[in-house]
């Protein structure tokens, strides 16, 4: 574990394995911790980085919510890099974390060499959906705020968009709501407003010039991001989707076996074996 100042913020940063190095970009209301199940197989081959994004885990939860822009983010993690003096990176993200892999790879598509994007969006196409996201992500902010972080992650756990995940084991389910209370609830509130799907700028019309590798991993039974995948996969032009049966938006938690054998084989294609 490191806490690196970057840009006037601490951003912690877990680090572990030698080789090729693999960056893990968690989602909203996780942390590194989302990865530490998948870590004996990854960084048992790879050099993994995995920070907590602002606002999430360890890192610093700062009161100005414009510090939490995406261009802000995509910042912080290229001096991350920089302090670990790497050039090129796989670039791996969950759900908002592949937002910002997403967009990281187009500002700085010279510093990634593969992309792996897990039930992740290029934001909103339409400039009234941006404009309604937005004001639904600042009420849900306010609710946060005004409710705490522990009746808001009870209405979160009861989204449609994690349905698959009631039928996990017990075990798995309360791990995963620690996760989500270890977090800050300012910091979440600021994320939303400052990172939201909403906020941040739609990059449909960049996939295009999005040309290195990229795995496109869904699940199945998340059928809006089936769509949202196979749409991206038309347009990025060297993009391979693979929809996971038996799980939902959190592929790497519901099928972690498969998941694994996607990511390993993808690095593998990329000419990345990593360590036996």
């Amino acid at each position: 574990m490191a806490c690196l100042t970057v840009h006037d913020a601490l951003i912690n940063v877990e680090t572990s394995g030698s080789g090729a190095p693999l960056v893990l970009l968690h989602g909203f209301m996780g942390s590194a911790r989302t990865w530490d199940a998948h870590l004996p197989t990854f960084a048992g081959r790879y050099r993994v980085i995995a920070p907590d994004l602002l606002g999430h885990g360890l890192s610093a939860a700062p009161a100005d919510s414009a510090r939490y822009r995406m261009a802000c983010c995509i910042a912080d993690l290229a001096a991350i890099l920089d302090h670990y003096r790497l050039d090129r990176v796989h670039l791996l993200g969950y759900s908002l974390g592949g937002r910002v892999a997403l967009s990281f790879a187009v500002a700085h598509p010279e510093r990634v060499a593969s992309l792996i994007l897990e039930s992740a969006s290029p934001g909103l196409a339409d400039s009234e959906e941006r404009r309604k996201r937005v004001t639904a992500d600042e009420a849900l902010a306010e609710r946060l705020e005004r409710d705490g972080l522990a009746a808001f992650v009870d209405n979160w756990e009861q989204l449609p968009l994690f349905a698959s995940q009631r039928h996990l084991p017990a075990q798995t389910r309360a791990a995963l709501r620690s996760q989500r209370m270890q977090n800050n609830a300012g910091g979440l509130a600021n994320s939303l407003r400052g990172m939201g799907t909403g906020a941040q700028p739609s990059l449909w019309d960049r996939l295009a010039g999005v040309a290195m590798p990229t795995l496109l991993v869904v699940g199945a039974l998340d059928p809006k991001f089936v769509d949202i995948g196979q749409a991206m996969a038309q347009r990025l032009p060297q993009a391979r989707l693979t929809i996971v049966p038996g799980a939902g938006h959190t592929v790497h938690l519901e099928q972690p076996a498969a998941f694994e054998r996607l990511v390993l084989d993808h690095l593998a294609e990329c000419g990345v074996s990593g360590r036996p």
